[in-house]
């Protein structure tokens, strides 16, 4: 080390693990980063993103300026052009045409950063438009959903005891490639393994073999979108076989008996064959599951962005209340977050609501008060009182991540009379913005987690300031997005503090607190007192300058149960039969019979990645984080393909090109495409990313199939046809077999 480094603390943006870093500095670049083995957290793991911080903090597409657009071209411009921009734009925009002509989208980083947890929420307050779309509808929103109606509280999630389960049942998730997810989780791969070591079991459900079924005990290669029936199946054997035992939740359980009415025409034999499992597998899982000490049912992704979504998040926890895993140690329970509300004495709530409103072109129905992001281009093309004439996206880039990326990238192009983009990158969808606003590299930026901290499987809070101080010219994302909240809000060229100010104050009136707190409140920024507050309000008694004085953070201890305190329903019980999924499960139950034809598509993560925002980090390119189709030595045997030959893979909405990798970690019938890339468009600034683009497999989708109680997307289970490129050249593939 030479002598003017020093070493910086910082914890990980890049993925939901939260990873402590131990940063080495030389001036202000980064030129390393390992993992810190005094955090109370992660306890020194890092994975490949942890370990190529400085490659993405200094990486030269980065913009360091913001973007105005001139004559059709943008240019650098100042930031107070830039908010003088958008102040008169969007003010006038709404004078002429009203709130919801304005739409926002938020993707997938704002809750990797601080100024993501603070200030959208008084964007959309101070916008006061419905059209608001996030990542949600493409990832996890039927989990929001079924916690809304079986705990009254949208955000109430339970995450499974990985430190002290002894029977783990994974559905539709590969936590050794995503570090973990709605489960906030530092070495996720250390603790499946330390459950091994103790003598548990872990049960994946997977139409591949991940590495993560490679680590079970048992791996059942189910046919892509049956979850949720294979999980009715499971909940119908425990209720058959007089195996169901809330215990202690009993009493605070409503619909019992409905349930168990419901379920009775899922058999196993009855979902054997739509599952592509054996029914004795099925009632062997399910014996398993109750027989455990102590058990843990978790679904992700490929559980979540199917046909019946909702369902198949609602059974998770169904199986989890009736083995009487939910809120217990080893099972699943709920996290409660230095910044979270304080325990409050059980009472019944206000409920949780689907379909206050519905969208104005499809009649799509909200969910946790956003629409469903494939609706987005519709309600940019289409005529009419309520057209959306502008649109705020904020860390998104839905071109890629949404279906019919092509529709949605005309839409933004030829329908919009004015856009912002708060990005990092000029990426596919930042191009058609007439006004990017850069924030600062993370090294840059405070770092305090305040969604995933709610999602950890231990108790534990940290913070740290920027590691580097913000270069000449740049500006805190959290003084952008509070400048971009007074100037769509009417009050433009006020102080961006004054945004927080008026927070504070709200929050101590609404709490009877007494107003003289505020002048308590420490810290170098309006955010910073911000958060103060919450931590002074919250369940722990803490304050910003006790996490100051601990850079490694503070162990709050394991979880512990919270029912009833968590609940929020109307009866102030877990309502385990609500209507809005008893009215689905005719659906369900309509799916026994159905068969594909032909392949069906789902995705797949890469550890290397993180949906569509590390491509362009040269670091993290190569391995296995490449752009294949996967498909079944059987399978391309059938298509005359071999490997490294060029397939095109077509369905509903398009199709697309890519090498073929035969494999048979892929079961046979299912082929699978990686999503996040297709970095092809001209007008991106994205050098690395942009020499080996990939295609977007979302581009498969017509975006038409959703799960209708959610608005989640359907990107997984999808049916496509495969066929091959004749005359192309093979490419040479690395496999991940």
């Amino acid at each position: 080390m030479s002598h003017d480094s020093r070493t910086a603390l910082r914890v990980c943006p890049l993925c939901e693990a939260t990873c402590g870093l131990t940063l080495t500095i030389e001036g202000t670049t980064v030129t390393g980063a390992r993992g810190d083995r005094d955090d109370v957290f992660s306890q020194g793991f890092i994975c490949p993103k942890g370990a190529s911080f400085g490659g993405l903090d200094a990486d030269p597409d980065r913009l360091r300026t913001p973007l105005v657009r001139t004559d059709g071209v943008l240019r650098e411009a100042t930031w107070d052009e830039a908010f003088d921009v958008i102040a008169a734009k969007i003010t006038a925009l709404i004078d002429e045409h009203g709130k919801q002509a304005v739409g926002v989208f938020l993707g997938n980083p704002n809750v990797h950063t601080m100024a993501g947890g603070l200030y959208p929420p008084l964007l959309l307050a101070a916008l006061g438009t419905r059209n608001v779309f996030t990542a949600s509808t493409l990832d996890q929103m039927p989990k929001h959903v079924s916690s809304g109606l079986l705990f009254g509280d949208a955000q109430a999630i339970p995450v499974p005891d990985l430190d002290r389960t002894a029977h783990l049942l994974l559905i539709g998730a590969n936590p050794l490639e995503s570090n973990g997810s709605l489960c906030t989780a530092p070495d996720f791969p250390g603790k499946l393994k330390a459950l091994r070591r103790r003598g548990g079991t872990l049960t994946v459900i997977d139409p591949r073999r991940t590495r993560t079924a490679r680590l079970a005990d048992r791996h059942a290669a189910i046919r892509p979108g049956t979850d949720a029936l294979l999980l009715a199946a499971l909940t119908q054997v425990l209720l058959e076989e007089k195996l169901a035992d809330p215990g202690t939740l009993t009493e605070h359980l409503d619909g019992f008996d409905e349930l168990a009415e419901a379920m009775a025409d899922f058999t196993p034999e009855a979902v054997s064959a739509a599952c592509d499992l054996e029914p004795d597998t099925i009632r062997g899982i399910a014996r398993e599951l109750a027989a455990a000490p102590s058990a843990a049912v978790y679904g992700r992704i490929g559980s979540c962005t199917v046909e019946h979504g909702t369902l198949a998040s609602w059974l998770v926890d169904v199986l989890n209340i009736l083995t009487g895993n939910l809120d217990r140690p080893g099972g699943a329970l709920f996290p409660l977050s230095a910044t979270g509300r304080a325990p409050r004495p059980a009472a019944p709530g206000k409920g949780f609501a689907l379909g206050r409103w519905r969208s104005r072109v499809s009649g799509h129905p909200e969910a946790k008060g956003e629409l469903p992001v494939a609706a987005l281009a519709e309600e940019i093309e289409t005529p009419g009182e309520g057209r959306i004439r502008a649109l705020v996206v904020i860390a998104g880039n839905p071109v890629l991540s949404a279906p019919d990326g092509d529709r949605l990238d005309r839409a933004l192009a030829d329908g919009l009379d004015f856009m912002v983009s708060v990005d990092p990158y000029l990426n596919e969808t930042a191009r058609h913005a007439d006004v990017v606003l850069p924030p600062p590299p993370p090294s840059q930026s405070a770092h305090f987690d305040f969604a995933l901290n709610s999602l950890a499987v231990r108790n534990q809070v940290r913070y740290g300031r920027a590691a580097v101080p913000l270069e000449e010219g740049g500006m805190d994302e959290c003084e952008i997005l509070a400048r971009l909240v007074l100037a769509v809000g009417g009050n433009h060229g006020a102080p961006p503090e004054s945004v927080d100010d008026l927070v504070i104050a709200a929050t101590l009136a609404k709490a009877g607190a007494p107003e003289t707190l505020a002048a308590e409140l420490t810290g170098l920024t309006g955010a910073e007192r911000r958060l103060d507050l919450m931590l002074r309000m919250g369940p722990y008694d803490l304050t910003l300058e006790q996490l100051l004085a601990h850079p490694h953070g503070i162990d709050l201890g394991a979880l512990k149960p919270r029912v009833p305190q968590v609940l929020r329903t109307r009866t102030g019980r877990i309502e385990l039969f609500p209507e809005p999924i008893a009215a689905d499960l005719p659906r369900l139950r309509a799916s026994l019979g159905a068969r594909p034809a032909g392949l069906v598509l789902v995705g797949r993560r890469h550890l290397r990645s993180n949906n569509s925002w590390l491509h362009n980090v040269a670091a993290l390119r190569g391995g296995s984080n490449v752009c294949t189709l996967q498909i079944h030595p059987e399978d391309a045997a059938r298509l005359g393909l071999a490997e490294g030959d060029t397939a095109r893979i077509s369905a509903a909405g398009g199709e697309v090109e890519a090498p073929t990798e035969i494999t048979d970690s892929v079961r046979t019938g299912v082929v699978s495409l990686p999503h996040g890339w297709g970095h092809s468009r001209a007008g991106t600034r994205l050098t690395v990313a942009g020499a080996d683009p990939g295609v977007n497999v979302n581009q498969l989708l017509d975006g038409s199939l959703l799960d209708p109680l959610s608005g989640t997307s359907v990107l997984n289970a999808v049916p496509v046809s495969v066929t091959a490129v004749r005359g192309a050249v093979p490419v040479s593939v690395t496999s991940t077999r």
